[in-house]
């Protein structure tokens, strides 16, 4: 990524918003989700800046746009906060049009309420004459914000997505703080609204980092998560599948299907295992990536409609196997396989995973029982008694898994003659066991002494191997 592909700069949220610029929220990305959790947080940062002697501005974060012309917004990173913002600029808009309707000051109050809205929340397109809002949400949320929370008008409706009746709380419970707030304040109500929503725009500011196209913004969100901010490279690849069929007219009846697919499959492993899992499904089948490079690599392999469902489908056909590998005693293997499991995890060995995944798609029960077992013998003789590097191994492991992927290799005998280089022999194995000095007080050691039936199991595997 060159220096020029990517900028960054401290902007206050008037600079942001009331420039000129729109931002939307690419149509594939997370609903939204804040609670009165965050709400709460906020409120309280914004009354600490507000106050007379309070803070002079507060941080709100990094925020990762995407823009080809400088003048239009993907928001990347920032959605909850940005559409928060808006929430809480439509809430004085409620409150200033409740102090119309009871007569109170009228005139000025409309003639803010007018500003606000025009400064903060619309724009009027120079080419079409058209009034347009300066945020646009995602697929699921921006019908919602744009029919009823843009108009102040019908806040609930019935069969409201749980999104969209986050969006409208948070919306009323924000208008309730103002509404609140403007009377602790005394004086004139429309100016104490006009002043809040004022200071909010000069004193929240975000660090703003502008980049060219969605590979930058993931390197932008390696750096970030490298210093220790939680972002999401899965949604980010699951808004890449989502824009390629997006990008096909012909297909949009799919999107739901797709979307569908890929939440029951984050669900079924966890936010947090899912790219471990997708890293195991692709080398089993592909070719070796690491975990930095993963998305790069997908998002140039899967780039038309039906490569999105390949993925997809593969990607279901190995969940459970991986699930088996990882979740043991919430898979449906044979009990022979939880307990070969087991011992992997009790070696603490998680590179023969790729192999594993695709042994068992590909090869019979016993050819996949063979295969397991004999990984488990080269992961104590190789690792944890040969004390040989892994990269070797792995390398090996990979290799072999892909050729089960593509059928070059169909038989149990045919992964074990494949995988000799790293088998050590057994002269070998007497020689590094006679001369094998494990500490006491290492947390593996403690682990063999407490279980003392799994290492019964591990030498009877190597019985059988």
């Amino acid at each position: 990524m060159s220096v020029t592909d990517f900028k960054t700069e401290n902007n206050t949220y008037r600079k942001l918003i009331s420039s000129g610029l729109s931002y939307r929220i690419p149509h594939f990305q997370p609903d939204y989700s804040w609670t009165e959790h965050e709400w709460g947080d906020l409120w309280a940062d914004i009354m600490r800046v507000i106050q007379a002697d309070g803070e002079p501005a507060h941080y709100m974060g990094h925020l990762v746009l995407q823009s080809k012309d400088n003048r239009t917004f993907d928001v990347i990173e920032g959605q909850q906060r940005l559409t928060t913002l808006m929430l809480i600029t439509l809430a004085a808009l409620k409150n200033l049009a409740r102090l119309i309707a009871e007569k109170n000051n009228p005139e000025n109050n409309q003639q803010r309420m007018d500003q606000i809205r025009q400064t903060y929340i619309t724009y009027l397109d120079p080419v079409t004459l058209v009034s347009r809002t300066k945020l646009t949400l995602n697929r699921n949320n921006d019908v919602y914000f744009q029919n009823y929370l843009i108009p102040l008008d019908h806040f609930f409706q019935s069969g409201c997505k749980e999104s969209e009746r986050r969006l409208c709380k948070a919306f009323e419970w924000f208008a309730m703080k103002m509404s609140e707030y403007t009377k602790i304040a005394g004086g004139d109500e429309g100016v104490t609204l006009a002043s809040l929503v004022e200071s909010i725009s000069d004193r929240l500011f975000f660090t703003v980092i502008s980049v060219t196209d969605g590979l930058n913004a993931y390197k932008v969100f390696e750096t970030l998560n490298a210093r220790g901010i939680s972002l999401s490279s899965t949604d980010l690849l699951k808004n890449h599948l989502f824009s390629v069929l997006y990008g096909d007219k012909d297909h949009l009846h799919e999107m739901k299907a797709l979307e569908d697919r890929w939440e029951a499959m984050v669900v079924c492993l966890g936010s947090e295992s899912f790219p471990d899992f997708l890293l195991v499904h692709w080398i089993s089948r592909h070719t070796f990536v690491r975990q930095s490079e993963l998305f790069r690599t997908i998002r140039s392999r899967v780039a038309s409609r039906e490569e999105v469902f390949k993925l997809l489908q593969g990607m279901e056909e190995d969940i459970n196997s991986y699930l088996a590998l990882t979740q043991v005693e919430l898979s449906q293997w044979s009990v022979n396989h939880k307990e070969y499991i087991r011992d992997l995890h009790l070696l603490r060995v998680r590179q023969p995973f790729p192999l594993l995944v695709a042994a068992h798609r590909m090869l019979s029960a016993n050819d996949f029982e063979r295969v397991l077992r004999n990984c488990i013998a080269i992961s104590f003789r190789y690792i944890v008694i040969g004390g040989q590097p892994t990269n070797k191994q792995e390398s090996i492991y990979y290799s072999v898994a892909q050729k089960i992927s593509r059928g070059d290799i169909s038989t149990a005998a045919a992964v074990l003659e494949a995988m000799q280089f790293v088998y050590p022999s057994d002269d070998e194995f007497r020689s590094a066991f006679s001369d094998k000095k494990i500490s006491a007080t290492t947390s593996r050691c403690i682990s063999w002494k407490n279980r003392y039936q799994e290492m019964v199991t591990i030498l009877k595997v190597l019985a059988l191997t």
